[in-house]
């Protein structure tokens, strides 16, 4: 540089260093603050653009200084609040219930259909392999179940005497939650995982009905579970092919590396996760509450369980889409340029 040069960036810098002090302040103000106005949104924007240009300007003038780096901290600083992710305001949950979980549903719709039929094959061999060799079902039934069955007694009916229906359906949703996310986890094995969850617990369903039908409470049993069961088994498969889906996209990612990929799958399924464990509350709820209870006839449970299970299917495909308004659908228009 030479002398003029020196000076004119001196006074150039002294020029501007008030707006620097004033856009710091705001610059720190941004990171703070948890909620904006379109007031400060904007005024944020504006000091990142004046500080990027200044920034390119002190780079030329005077590379490597320290008021170079001061800046570069400051811009830092304002891009992070600028790249914030929103936070779940109103509007961001209704985007998550109306969109983010029927698309994250619609794209595990096909192996959701692989593993309920894996599970309806697996009931049945289940079915099968306790009514050709009924001494195997010590090895999906507790004694207690076994003898309770033995001499005329479901275990279903017993569960209100241990403990009251809010604290029965409490421990029942944490039970369905821990083994949906098991399926979940357990999915990104390659599937394999996902595939033992929903074969075995296909088995215990199919071998519990075959036993108890040996003993005559068969039908006592299938009453047991018609107002909870559609929905709690659907959650299991749902959860299962999303497990499956996530290890898919470490198998053949879609991205340019397979962390990558991994993080941006995950992502996409992160939604439906939520409403596994929402289901999986309502399910918890009904079961708690009006499956045990004997005086709750057949055609009663049927229609709470097929009528929970309709809802369930009504949301994931996104039929229970809210309709937005025209006045949020319509494009806006700049307001016109005053000459």
């Amino acid at each position: 540089m030479t002398a003029n040069s020196d000076s004119d960036a001196a006074i150039w810098v002294r020029e501007h260093a008030p707006e620097w002090q004033a856009l710091a302040a705001d610059s720190a103000a941004a990171a703070q603050r948890s909620q904006a106005t379109v007031q400060e949104a904007l005024r944020t924007l504006r000091a990142y653009r004046i500080l990027l240009r200044h920034l390119a300007t002190v780079r030329q003038l005077m590379p490597g200084g320290v008021l170079a780096g001061i800046l570069e901290r400051t811009c830092a600083q304002l891009h992070t609040a600028v790249n914030r992710p929103p936070r779940l305001t109103r509007a961001r949950w209704a985007s998550l219930f109306r969109d983010d979980i029927p698309a994250a549903a619609a794209s595990v719709r096909v192996l959701t259909l692989w593993l309920a039929a894996l599970l309806v094959a697996s009931a049945m061999a289940g079915w099968w392999l306790i009514n050709t060799y009924p001494q195997l079902v010590s090895l999906i039934a507790s004694p207690r179940m076994i003898d309770g069955v033995e001499h005329g007694h479901l275990w279903t009916y017993q569960i209100l005497s241990i403990a009251p229906p809010a604290m029965l359906s409490a421990r029942i949703v944490e039970n369905n939650v821990m083994v949906v996310l098991a399926a979940f986890c357990f999915g990104i094995l390659f599937g394999l995982g996902a595939f033992y969850i929903v074969a075995f617990n296909g088995l215990n369903i199919g071998g519990l009905l075959a036993f108890t039908h040996q003993h005559g409470l068969g039908l006592e049993l299938l009453k047991f579970t018609l107002a909870h069961g559609f929905v709690e088994l659907s959650v299991i498969c749902l959860a299962a092919a999303a497990g499956t889906a996530l290890g898919e996209s470490v198998i053949r990612p879609q991205c340019a590396t397979r962390a990558e990929s991994l993080r941006r799958r995950a992502a996409e399924l992160a939604p439906l996760l939520l409403a596994c464990a929402l289901l999986l509350l309502g399910s918890g709820l009904i079961e708690g509450f009006i499956s045990p209870h004997p005086a709750i006839t057949i055609p009663e449970r049927l229609a709470i369980g097929l009528g929970y299970w309709t809802l369930m299917l009504l949301w994931l495909s996104g039929r229970l889409r809210i309709r937005r308004t025209h006045a949020q659908s319509a494009p806006m228009t700049p307001p016109e340029s005053r000459r």
